[in-house]
Order: structure tokens, then sequence, then C-alpha cells
């Protein structure tokens, strides 16, 4: 059985912050677009590998949980409870059920692999063809 171990509050908050300056620092280039080329760049960067550290640990999350509920056969032991009424384990199989089938992960690769490959084009157009 896989071992259930959260993150510490400080690398909770790091990624969660990660996502937010991210986003932050992408939205901003519209602005920084009428002032310096220079931090648009400099905010590019920073967003970008903002995302692919926040996105590659939402895939983490996404992956944990799915094993998590297979491996501990989380929806057929709620399905053969008696001491859950069948409101209670309708929303609970969803909810399980969803987790499990989602298409999150694949959006969290898409987001990351396509943020690492921005990254490279980012580096080699800026500091190598330069």
């Amino acid at each position: 059985m896989p071992l259930i171990k959260e993150h510490s509050k400080f690398i909770r908050d790091f990624y969660f912050w990660s996502g937010i300056v991210a986003t932050f620092t992408y939205r901003i280039i519209i602005v920084l677009n009428f002032y310096s080329n220079f931090w648009v760049k400099i905010s590019w960067y920073i967003g970008t590998i903002g995302f692919i550290i926040y996105f590659i640990h939402r895939y983490q999350i996404s992956d944990k949980r799915a094993k998590l509920i297979k491996d501990f056969q989380l929806r057929e032991k709620i399905g053969k409870s008696s001491q859950i009424n069948s409101g209670d384990k309708e929303a609970l199989d969803y909810i399980l059920r969803t987790l499990v089938t989602t298409k999150e992960k694949w959006n969290y690769i898409f987001i990351f692999v396509m943020s690492g490959l921005a990254l490279i084009a980012g580096i080699f157009l800026d500091f190598i063809v330069k």
C-alpha cells in the first residue's frame, strides 16, 4: 500500500505561491509591453518557470489521489458500507469516480511540457541566437 503523506505547509505554500506568481507575471506582460521589453522577458521567464513548478505539482497530486482511490479500493468499500445512506454513497462515488477518471492529469502534463518547450525556445532565442 502507498504511504499517505502530505507535503509540509512550507512546500504547499511554495507550490501555491508559484502558481500565483506565474499567473500574475503572465498577466502583467500586457502592461509591460508598453514600457520595457526587458521586463516583459523577465516576467515571461518567471511565469513560465512558475507554471512548470506548479503544474508538475498538480499532476503529482492528481496522480496520488487516483492511486489512493484505486489502491485502497475506496469506491468498492463505500458501496458496501451499511452506515452511509444511498445519497451520500452516490455523492462519494461520484467524487471518487471522477477523481480517478478525470483528464486533468493530461491537462497538467500538456501545460508542463509546453511550458518546458517554451522555456527552452526562449533561452535558445534570447541567449544563443542573439
